[in-house]
């Protein structure tokens, strides 16, 4: 069963997205807003993030003090011949290496660690959230699209929370130490090595202008490719049937290489960028070798005041080539962080009221009382319906494909909330209770049987988490099940591989009627649920379905009439309205549509 209703738009469908998310050029600039949403995430660690952030500013202390300590070295023991000395300085300066390492090291480790947490915290959120939205967000949303922004957009935020931060600051330090400690040294050969500067914010300007657009566009050339190949993975049956691989092929060839040329688009900026900085670094070099050494020369300055200018300089260009790169991060965090906040901001058209009560335990009556309803604002599928099932009966809807008969099943199942009029429940106005109290004392036998992964017995228990081995059992036995799960290799702990496709759709569909029976429900939907198996299957399904029935109250979806005879009442569906309703026989003694499906199925064939 299907409760995911809905006409898809033109644009739906991955190449919509890369039609409509593609385009998305203009890379996120950077907002407070969602910079400080995003840094809530960082909270719970501060103390961790405070340990990380205590580590690198030792780390650039460190990295400050490694030239000066060759200076010194070079200044006063090397050229003054002072051994004692000289080891000394040596010790100290291996001391600050090691140093380097652990603090670095350390800083990473936390960083790490935080990193790890907050992506699993995001992506654990983000799912809670998809599960709590309506079935009318994802008719309208790509899966693929989806599972994009759970992993490809949470793991650049991630990247920006984590590493980002701490780099942008112990970067910045870095540079800002560097330039204090090479003026202090000699303000004239600094300020001469610091002329290189304007070519390099010219370039660095350039770069992140492009880069902003690059490197947007290949997170939306990625979530397209994903979304493309989840739906051509969930359709291979189709594709295959219509011999339509070599068509969908080339859809997919289509956005995939749009995500290549995205891709080395960005990557190419990236290789003009970095040789321009490694560039202007050996041109910044060149000026202290020569300016340097010509003041060494005349005296004016030590070897030591050189050769340390020289490490500064190597070191200087690291973190602008870092920052830059970090620039790119957050355009692409800020665009994730959007894109991920919209969805968690994204409300559940159904959802409970602030004053929602339990659902009391069920008895049974169902009313629908001058309902209207229409999908996302579109034409009204059901009009002004007023029907009553009381507690005990089965009440079948028939009618043609599209009448609006799984339309009413969603609403009494609340999967979707009236547009006019109330659906009520032992009286009780379904919007009144929580979705959860509502739902728990509620079955579901869809038409398409979804199986999870795990086993057979996994799958029967889903329904009731804690039920035990022998209750697993008893509802296989009632729903005619039990003999074809002990023939199968490892009865019920038989592994479900994906979709369900180690058994028969016969099979997985009692199972799903086990499923049903273990949850024990008051009220049980039934859409299609023999429409895809075989005749002696349906003979099964049948009688499982009688045992499943007794007692409650059923509504029954079905186009085989042949299903429905028994029933106590059965209702016509026509565009969207109450036709007819009756027993089979009244219906029949009425000569009007449901004769006419009758005949058509039972007659002419």
């Amino acid at each position: 069963m299907s409760f995911s209703i809905g006409t898809p738009g033109p644009q739906m469908g991955p190449r919509g997205a890369l039609r409509r998310f593609g385009e998305e050029t203009e890379g996120k600039a950077f907002d407070w807003r969602i910079a400080a949403r995003l840094l809530a995430y960082l909270r719970p660690h501060w103390q961790r993030m405070s340990a990380a952030f205590v580590l690198m500013l030792l780390a650039s202390t460190l990295t400050l003090a490694a030239p000066y300590l060759v200076k010194v070295a070079i200044d006063r023991y090397i050229i003054q011949g002072n051994a004692a000395g000289l080891t000394h300085i040596a010790l100290l300066t291996a001391g600050v290496f090691v140093g380097t390492y652990f603090t670095s090291s350390g800083q990473q480790y936390l960083l790490s660690w935080v990193g790890q947490r907050v992506l699993a915290t995001l992506r654990s959120q983000l799912f809670r959230h998809l599960q709590k939205l309506s079935l009318s967000y994802h008719d309208t949303h790509i899966v693929g699209v989806t599972i994009s922004r759970v992993m490809n957009d949470v793991a650049v935020i991630n990247q920006l929370l984590s590493q980002g931060l701490i780099t942008l600051i112990g970067d910045t330090l870095i540079l800002g130490g560097i330039i204090i400690v090479m003026l202090s040294m000699s303000a004239r050969l600094a300020l001469l090595t610091f002329s290189v500067l304007p070519l390099m914010i010219l370039a660095t300007s350039l770069f992140a202008r492009r880069a902003r657009v690059a490197f947007s566009r290949t997170r939306t050339r990625i979530a397209a490719v994903v979304g493309d190949l989840a739906e051509d993975i969930g359709g291979m049956r189709v594709i295959q049937a219509f011999a339509q691989e070599g068509a969908a092929h080339e859809r997919f060839d289509e956005v995939n290489r749009a995500n290549r040329d995205a891709n080395i688009a960005a990557i190419s900026l990236s290789f003009v960028f970095l040789p321009s900085v490694e560039f202007l670094g050996m041109l910044a070099t060149g000026i202290v070798l020569w300016f340097g050494g010509l003041s060494v020369a005349q005296g004016k300055l030590t070897l030591g005041v050189v050769v340390a200018f020289l490490a500064y300089v190597t070191r200087f260009f690291q973190p602008i080539q870092e920052l830059s790169q970090l620039y790119t991060t957050m355009q692409a965090a800020m665009a994730g962080g959007e894109r991920v906040l919209e969805l968690l901001d994204t409300k559940p058209e159904v959802q409970d009221q602030p004053n929602a009560m339990e659902m009391p335990p069920i008895e049974g009556r169902i009313e629908l009382r001058d309902v209207s309803f229409s999908y996302r604002g579109d034409a009204p599928v059901l009009h002004d319906v007023n029907l009553v099932i009381h507690p005990g009966q089965t009440v079948a809807l028939v009618g043609p494909t599209g009448a609006g008969k799984t339309s009413i099943a969603n609403l009494i199942a609340r999967f979707y909330d009236v547009t006019d009029g109330a659906v009520l429940i032992d009286g009780i106005d379904v919007r009144d209770v929580t979705q959860r109290s509502l739902r728990r004392q509620m079955g579901l036998v869809p038409q398409d049987p979804l199986l999870f992964s795990g086993t057979v017995a996994d799958n029967i228990r889903f329904s009731r988490p804690d039920a035990p081995d022998e209750a697993v059992e008893e509802a296989a036995r009632l729903a005619n099940a039990h003999e074809f799960i002990m023939a199968l290799p490892d009865g019920y702990a038989t592994k479900v591989l994906e979709g369900g496709v180690n058994l028969s759709m016969g099979q997985r569909q009692l199972i799903c009627i086990a499923r049903a029976v273990l949850a024990k429900p008051r009220i049980l939907i039934l859409d299609e649920a023999t429409s895809s198996v075989d005749t002696v299957t349906e003979m099964l399904i049948q009688d499982a379905l009688e045992r499943l029935l007794k007692g409650r109250t059923a509504v029954v979806i079905a186009h085989r009439l042949s299903t429905v005879r028994h029933a106590d009442q059965i209702y016509v569906v026509q565009g969207g309205r109450i036709a007819e309703r009756g027993t089979h026989e009244e219906l029949l003694a009425l000569g009007g549509l449901y004769r006419e499906l009758y005949e058509r199925q039972f007659v002419d064939v």
